[in-house]
């Protein structure tokens, strides 16, 4: 008996976990440049003396939906787009480089140059500081330009270039945080192929139905684990009842 409820109790938890997955991309299905994550889960066999009989499931690194969200324009100055494949670099809170297709930029009150997120833009020496400007472009190969203040409005000074990466996506995962980071810990060298879309942002990746279909499809399969173990339960009782009129 307790075979069949192993099987019905670690598959309803790994169904609770992929819910969770599902229910945090849903939510991010409006997010600017969100990458979905994957769940996975693996049978194990028990160990332990009299146990090679039973199995288990178990989560596994699901991984990240590497697809690309549609592009949409917002003609706003600061807001730029990955053509493609590829990544905006940006710090990380613990100072680490990390990756993002959030293009939704902004200046802080300090000059820097950041995301949404506020995630401070990469550039090729480091976060990228602007002084106060009347305007700000990025081209598409990620150059910054900058109309100083007070300055004929011909007059646009390059501040740096952002730096953008393209490296394989089996060298990247998520962190908590959402961003992407290289696995082995190192930092992607800048790529010149990488461009940019100025005044545009890219959507999540996530597909609200498929999502919604999911979260259906989870709801019916912890179902049918809760009714496995319930007719467990029963058996077990009609077992032990038997064995009392014996």
């Amino acid at each position: 008996m307790d075979k069949l409820l192993y099987v019905a109790a670690s598959g309803a938890r790994q169904v609770m976990e992929a819910q969770a997955v599902n229910a945090n991309n849903l939510a991010n299905a409006t997010t600017t440049g969100f990458q979905a994550d994957l769940a996975a889960a693996r049978a194990y066999q028990l160990q332990g003396q009299v146990f090679p009989s039973r199995v288990y499931a178990e989560s596994q690194p699901g991984g990240t939906d590497f697809s690309k969200g549609a592009v949409q324009p917002t003609g706003r100055d600061l807001d730029v787009a990955v053509d493609g494949q590829g990544w905006i670099a940006v710090q990380a809170p613990d100072g680490g480089e990390a990756y993002t297709r959030a293009g939704n930029l902004r200046i802080s009150p300090t000059g820097m140059l950041e995301t949404g997120a506020g995630y401070p833009v990469m550039g090729e020496g480091g976060p990228m500081l602007l002084p106060d400007a009347q305007k700000v472009e990025i081209a598409s190969d990620g150059t910054v330009s900058m109309l100083p203040v007070g300055q004929d409005a011909t007059v646009l000074a390059v501040v740096g270039r952002i730096k953008v990466v393209n490296p394989d996506p089996t060298q990247l995962q998520k962190d908590t945080n959402g961003l992407l980071r290289m696995s082995d810990g190192g930092q992607a060298p800048a790529s010149n192929e990488v461009k940019l879309v100025s005044g545009a942002l890219e959507n999540s990746n996530v597909n609200m139905v498929d999502a919604m279909t999911t979260m259906i499809g989870l709801s019916r399969q912890f179902e049918a684990n809760i009714k496995l173990m319930e007719t467990a339960r029963e058996n077990d009782s009609a077992s032990a009842q038997l064995m009392r009129m014996g």
